[in-house]
């Protein structure tokens, strides 16, 4: 795996408050970078960010060109995770439209200018909708099913123009259900893991939308953040896109059932009607191209993640 090492290096982390963010610019600090994080602060928030960690706070959006272009001549590398999640695109496009594009746009054309040493663009699974074969390759014809997973799909293709047209080096990594401490279930916005852990520790049962059977590939949050540093880092991982997740394919009924053993609870979970966001079946990555060009790969199995985040869940103010 590659050495994370940020030392005498400056990093724009776009979304840094939020919950993947918040842990990407802990892990560069601690690594001996300096950070700049930009954040609207629309679903992230700074009590995210371990107040021993020193960083420079930029209130503001990505979809604000000038401000993009004011910080991006300070920096060596830039971590673009903001984003309009797929919750959000879904209720109003526009704007996932205006922060997803728009403000992918912005730090590209930015960088353009200022010529960082490399870009990571957080794109998703979701683009994949409901592949022909599984386990899903970089390869997988796109099928986008939501707002969300267009804007994340054409975010994907500036970069790859921009690589290709003006040589700025930037890497695709696509993200899948990435869990675990700092994913708080007071946002409405949070994952899957984050509710369900909330709900059973609480004793009401967790709800889950259509029958449970539906398959998700869970990745725990400091394998995601190693693994979007090394693309960060890596030569090797420029104009290449990456599956980052743990090829473990898990169903949401298994998901709930490991969590009860976890918890020592008996879970019944009640069955509501799906989402209009909920209409991908099945999903589990192929890692090998990540494996083998960036020599990263998974640390954390599901059952230990769900461990460490119930601990989490447990030792924070409630």
């Amino acid at each position: 795996m590659i050495k994370i090492d940020f030392t005498g290096t400056k990093t724009l982390v776009t979304g840094g408050a939020g919950f993947i963010g918040a842990n990407v610019v802990e892990a560069i600090v601690r690594a001996g970078g300096q950070v700049i994080v930009l954040d609207d602060l629309f679903t992230g928030d700074l009590k995210n960010i371990d107040p021993d960690v020193k960083y420079e706070f930029v209130k503001g959006s990505v979809a604000d060109f000038q401000t993009v272009l004011k910080l991006m001549p300070q920096v060596d590398y830039v971590a673009h995770l903001a984003a309009r999640n797929i919750i959000v695109s879904t209720k109003n496009p526009r704007e996932d439209y205006e922060t997803n594009i728009g403000g992918t746009l912005n730090i590209l054309m930015a960088a353009k200018e200022t010529k960082p040493k490399r870009i990571v663009y957080s794109s998703s699974a979701s683009i994949y909708g409901n592949p022909r074969i599984l386990p899903i390759t970089e390869d997988e014809t796109p099928l986008t099913f939501s707002p969300y997973s267009v804007s994340k799909l054409a975010g994907e293709n500036y970069c790859y123009a921009f690589y290709e047209t003006y040589y700025i080096p930037v890497t695709v990594v696509r993200y899948s259900n990435i869990y675990g401490p700092k994913q708080n279930p007071s946002n409405p916005y949070c994952g899957v893991i984050s509710k369900f852990i909330d709900a059973i520790e609480q004793g009401q049962p967790p709800q889950v939308h259509g029958d449970g059977l539906q398959t998700r590939d869970f990745t725990y949050i400091e394998d995601a953040v190693t693994g979007t540093l090394s693309a960060l880092l890596s030569p090797r991982a420029d104009g290449l896109v990456f599956n980052l997740g743990s090829g473990v394919e898990t169903s949401i009924m298994d998901l709930i059932r490991l969590l009860a053993e976890l918890s020592g609870r008996e879970v019944v979970p009640t069955h509501i009607d799906r989402r209009d966001i909920d209409n991908i079946r099945r999903r589990v990555l192929n890692i090998e191209r990540i494996r083998t060009r960036l020599r990263w790969h998974p640390q954390v199995n599901l059952k230990e993640g769900l461990r460490r985040t119930l601990e989490w869940y447990h030792s924070k103010p409630q």
